[in-house]
């Protein structure tokens, strides 16, 4: 059965939607999931190439995405794109992360993981 290998967060510095609140949120949910946390910011050069390809292929992707994007990779190597922040207001992105904490995917997630 695949397990979860590694949580990437694709963000910037600057963006209220990232910085604290999806780092903060990211490192609570890759602490349940037992998996080491990425952080790509897509201000720096080298992170950047490594995000756009990551959204590009799996994620949300538009000439000037939104972030941030979550994506989970698994040890089948599949990808699996979690969640994008929203344009509105932090409090809508906010709302996302909670759901996605306290979601039936996650909680089986956590029981395929630890079986």
């Amino acid at each position: 059965m695949p397990t979860p290998q590694r949580l990437t967060i694709v963000l910037a510095p600057w963006c209220p939607h990232c910085v604290p609140l999806s780092v903060t949120q990211g490192r609570r949910l890759a602490r349940r999931l037992r998996v080491p946390l990425r952080l790509l910011d897509i201000d720096r050069p080298a992170q950047e190439k490594a995000a756009d390809r990551l959204v590009r292929r799996y994620g949300d992707d538009a000439p000037d995405y939104l972030i941030p994007q979550v994506f989970l990779e698994w040890s089948d190597g599949r990808v699996q794109h979690l969640l994008t922040g929203f344009s509105e207001e932090v409090p809508r992105t906010a709302r996302a992360w909670a759901d996605l904490l306290r979601s039936a995917w996650l909680r089986a997630t956590l029981r395929g993981a630890r079986a």
